[in-house]
């Protein structure tokens, strides 16, 4: 009987081995990775530029080393659009796509000047301008800024004539980089409101502070078109900017434009200008 109980015993712990040792197929703790593969630029992305795929590779990096965001595969990167300046050797992260301190971390290109203009949603493009993007500014002017005057050359007194249309149009700057935006917080949301569509757009008057990259003189005639004006801005196609077979950044042959006035319109665009009635208006006895 003590045979038997200590055989039973042996068998036991026999077992419990054999178990805890995972059928002895190779058991143990598994390994815990300590690197994780990350998206690096292998060369400068300027701002504003669709990332090429020459321009970013795959490399393990150690987990301690990633920066938060990181992109781990090329193919998540490829064609965004580079809202920040990255320099090789640099992760590309959420950040390096996204506006996310755009304004806080502003800098200046060597040789310009930052200059902010504020827009809304009908003269900024529905205020979706991002960061990186390239922008036109249409001026207008009123009338009341090109008075016609007839001038007394007995006592030079002048008198203004009222009724003519003198209101201009021009577009003022062409090419200028945008290098931040900023737009107010969103509204807290009401638990109320109607649901809007996908892809539905709220039409409330949304403003909107684009900051541009423009030499001094530009910057001259932004400050004029602000004081006297209605500055508009059009957004361009980033490929205007980029030589399509080395991808470097270029400096495109602006658009020579007339300019607009009502006499443009009815020249060029065949706007028909009012015909002038003439009233003959019975005689009138003169006796009271």
């Amino acid at each position: 009987m003590l045979i038997g109980v200590f055989l039973a015993i042996v068998a036991f712990i026999g077992v419990l081995l054999l178990m805890g040792g995972g059928g002895g197929g190779g058991g143990g703790t598994p390994t815990v990775p300590t690197t994780a593969p990350t998206v690096i630029a292998t060369e400068d992305i300027p701002l504003g530029t669709p990332i090429q795929a020459d321009q970013v590779t795959e490399q393990e990096l150690d987990l301690t080393a990633i920066n938060p965001g990181a992109f781990k595969d090329v193919s998540q990167v490829i064609g965004q659009i580079a809202r920040q300046p990255v320099v090789a050797g640099a992760q590309i992260t959420a950040t390096t796509l996204s506006e996310s301190g755009s304004v806080n971390a502003l800098r200046c290109p060597a040789g310009l000047v930052c200059m902010s203009v504020q827009v809304d949603q009908v003269s900024g493009v529905g205020t979706v301008i991002k960061t990186g993007d390239y922008v036109d500014m249409i001026v207008g002017f009123t009338g009341d800024k090109f008075p016609v005057i007839t001038l007394n050359a007995i006592d030079d007194t002048f008198t203004v004539i009222s009724g003519i249309n003198n209101t201009s149009v021009k577009a003022l700057l062409q090419g200028m980089q945008v290098v931040g935006t900023l737009l107010p917080p969103p509204p807290a949301e009401d638990p109320n409101a109607p649901t809007e569509g996908e892809g539905s757009t709220a039409l409330n008057g949304q403003q909107q502070i684009v900051i541009l990259a423009v030499d001094t003189q530009q910057a001259e005639v932004i400050k004029f078109a602000q004081l006297d004006g209605s500055i508009s801005l059009v957004l361009r196609s980033p490929d205007d900017f980029i030589d399509p077979e080395t991808q470097e950044p270029i400096v495109p042959v602006p658009n020579d434009t007339t300019g607009i006035i009502i006499k443009g319109l009815v020249d060029s665009y065949g706007v028909l200008p009012p015909e002038l009635v003439e009233t003959i208006l019975p005689e009138q006895d003169p006796t009271p």
